[in-house]
């Protein structure tokens, strides 16, 4: 617990070095930002400007759970509607380093617009050392592009300060418990939320689609956990895929998607197993996927692949 705290401090201590203007900062509930997020403002206070911005990607819930999330902590938060924004500039996108890079450049220019009400000069972000190592560079290669490395445009015209970039997942979790954090034990979600869970074409409807089958995977596997049925996964999710095949509900002919349901254990998010589910919670997961997305979705998998070769998301 002394060495976190000494983490903390010279965390701190580094933001006071680093911040002498106003800063803003993309608050997404998640552990990485919500610890920059605490850490700077002890570090700059009211020189901090927090922002959620609602790209129409996030999970069941979310906004809701997050605002009220920075209320408890004290820190004002400014939701930021931009869900038509990102879904008009991801139209036809479907590769998936397009769709991060896309991402990525639609959160800077949300943030250089409120870069224009608050003034900031800086622009913190809890990048942590998975994501500039798995953005490749140097000597590395690219694994994927996350959004607040790879997917940023090179005209960024913010400071961008990082004060999470040498830590892992782990050291990450450990210091917001020592904060006391409600999202210390969150699992993690990815930055461009469900535009890396559903795959080929980003619309509404299909990014509803997975919306709901992630709640139903969510809620059965932390429901299992709780009954002693398993242990709870590290990351617990439902991706949606572009894949078609006939299915039947009643005596109807179905032409629907394919809903694949992922666990996995891991400590720093730089490996991962995948979890062993019981065969009864499964069912349970496909039988009310298939019955609450009727039409739309026809068939629920089970992901058993580790990481490496795998990666935890799909995308």
């Amino acid at each position: 617990m002394l060495q976190t705290q000494m983490l903390v401090d010279e965390a701190i201590e580094a933001l006071q070095s680093q911040i002498d203007d106003t800063a803003i900062i993309a608050c997404s509930g998640g552990i990485d930002s919500s610890v920059a997020a605490v850490l700077a403002h002890r570090a700059v206070g009211s020189l901090l400007h927090c922002v959620y911005v609602d790209t129409g990607f996030m999970r069941k819930g979310e906004t809701e759970d997050v605002v009220a999330m920075f209320a408890d902590m004290g820190i004002e938060l400014k939701v930021v509607d931009a869900s038509e924004r990102f879904f008009r500039n991801l139209e036809g996108v479907t590769e998936p380093e397009a769709k991060r890079h896309v991402i990525g450049e639609q959160f800077i220019r949300v943030f250089e617009e409120e870069q224009a009400v608050c003034g900031a000069k800086y622009l913190v972000q809890g990048t942590i050392a998975p994501d500039w190592i798995e953005s490749g560079g140097g000597n590395r290669d690219v694994i994927k592009s996350h959004h607040n490395v790879g997917g940023l445009p090179e005209d960024v015209n913010l400071t961008i300060v990082e004060p999470l970039r040498e830590f892992y997942k782990d050291e990450v979790r450990q210091i917001a418990r020592e904060l006391k954090l409600e999202s210390s034990e969150r699992q993690p979600f990815p930055g461009p939320g469900l535009a890396v869970r559903v795959l080929g074409d980003l619309t509404p409807e299909r990014v509803e689609a997975c919306r709901e089958a992630c709640h139903i995977v969510e809620t059965h596997l932390q429901a299992a956990a709780a009954a002693g049925k398993c242990d709870l996964p590290w990351q617990y999710f439902a991706a949606l895929l572009p894949v078609r095949s006939v299915g039947v509900h009643g005596d109807a002919r179905v032409h629907g998607e394919t809903v694949v349901v992922r666990a996995v254990s891991s400590l720093d998010g730089m490996s991962a197993r995948y979890s062993p589910i019981p065969h009864e919670v499964l069912t349970e997961i496909s039988t009310e996927i298939s019955n609450t997305l009727k039409g739309q979705v026809n068939r629920v998998v089970y992901d058993i692949t580790n990481k490496p070769p795998g990666t935890i998301e799909w995308e």
